[in-house]
């Protein structure tokens, strides 16, 4: 990617990413979009059947990120109006049947400061955060799809109506040095998983285990759950404090300062989040 701040400079910008594109991926195909300077990140979940239904189970917020890759992602976003929620939730059922969407999915985007919002793609595909809305909406999404696969109509899948309650938060707890983001694969040599009310873990971690320097770094998925966002926010903050995972580094530490900053508490952030702490 190249941000292109002057009309002088889409020449060159555009050939650097282009032979960038060759060089990785042999394909020079390239396209443009709007720059939104420190968007952030919102993205809506989608379900539909195979016989027309379309539901939209509501948002995540997905701003805290690093190098474009998410750390922390909740559902609500406190960003997202009710009239907002409304609007993009028709815009996408109507969108969704007209392409004859099948499946769970996610639609992405990015919203500037007065609120906008600007599409980015659509994951045709279970996401890593998708515990955020199984939590505030009670709803399996993994055995959700496996029905719709099978035929069956979401009127005898989902709860009618769908309702969302409380608020979830997902840490992504990944094998990297907390300050650097340097990859840290190694043997975990002990391992304590957090539990309580509200909590969930989701990992397939354990002592003795080995993180491999050949595949994603995230170790396990923590999730919190309350009925407001200050009891998730309580919540997580306890989890992390019992988290253990020892014999390598893990971002559980750069997830703490997080949730201790006054920004975060306040919902004052977006994707540069990071880049200003």
């Amino acid at each position: 990617m190249r941000v292109v701040r002057e009309c002088a400079d889409l020449p060159a910008l555009f050939a650097q990413a282009q032979a960038e594109a060759m060089a990785a991926f042999s394909c020079g195909d390239l396209y443009l979009e709007k720059f939104v300077e420190a968007p952030r990140h919102i993205e809506f979940q989608v379900i539909a059947d195979e016989h027309g239904d379309v539901e939209i189970l509501g948002e995540r917020e997905c701003s805290i990120q690093r190098r474009h890759q998410k750390l922390i992602e909740e559902s609500p976003s406190i960003a997202v109006t009710p009239e907002l929620r409304r609007e993009m939730s028709g815009a996408l059922r109507q969108a969704m049947r007209q392409v004859g969407y099948t499946n769970a999915g996610t639609v992405e985007f990015v919203m500037d400061a007065t609120g906008h919002l600007y599409f980015i793609e659509v994951n045709a595909r279970i996401q890593v955060e998708h515990p955020v809305t199984e939590c505030v909406t009670g709803i399996d999404l993994v055995r959700s799809q496996i029905l719709i696969a099978a035929g069956h109509r979401l009127a005898d899948i989902l709860p009618q109506p769908v309702v969302m309650r409380g608020h979830a938060i997902e840490c992504r707890i990944n094998a990297e040095n907390p300050d650097t983001f340097a990859p840290s694969p190694g043997r975990i040599t002990g391992l304590n998983l957090p539990g309580g009310p509200g909590i969930r873990v989701d990992t397939a971690a354990y002592t003795d285990g080995v993180i491999t320097p050949y595949y994603d770094s995230l170790v396990a998925k923590l999730i919190a759950y309350g009925e407001s966002r200050d009891q998730a926010i309580a919540r997580m903050k306890r989890a992390l404090d019992m988290f253990v995972v020892e014999g390598i580094y893990c971002t559980i530490p750069l997830h703490q300062r997080v949730l201790a900053d006054a920004d975060f508490l306040a919902g004052r952030y977006d994707t540069t989040f990071l880049n200003k702490k």
